[in-house]
């Protein structure tokens, strides 16, 4: 029997798509340093840049923590319109 059960909290209104809003803002703010948030959202270059920054000076932590509280502040239609469909890298 297959699962049909969806977890509408997360998704936009009127998309039908995954909204990853939640999810990366808790990556933002607890492994920032590491990028993890920008490679769950596929910005893959963006993600290495926040590593090397997390490890050689330290901020890649306090970029991700800003970025986390920018995620989790916006709404789950401007969050999906900026970073998964506007591909916004960066704040």
């Amino acid at each position: 029997m297959e699962n049909t059960k969806r977890e509408e909290w997360n998704n936009p209104q009127g998309y039908g798509v995954e909204n990853k809003r939640v999810l990366a803002g808790i990556l933002a703010i607890v492994l920032g340093a590491l990028g993890i948030h920008k490679f769950y959202l596929g910005y893959t270059k963006e993600g290495i840049i926040q590593l090397i920054l997390g490890f050689m000076f330290g901020i890649g932590g306090l970029i991700g923590i800003v970025e986390g509280i920018l995620y989790l502040l916006k709404t789950d239609e401007e969050f999906y319109q900026t970073y998964q469909i506007g591909y916004k890298g960066w704040f």
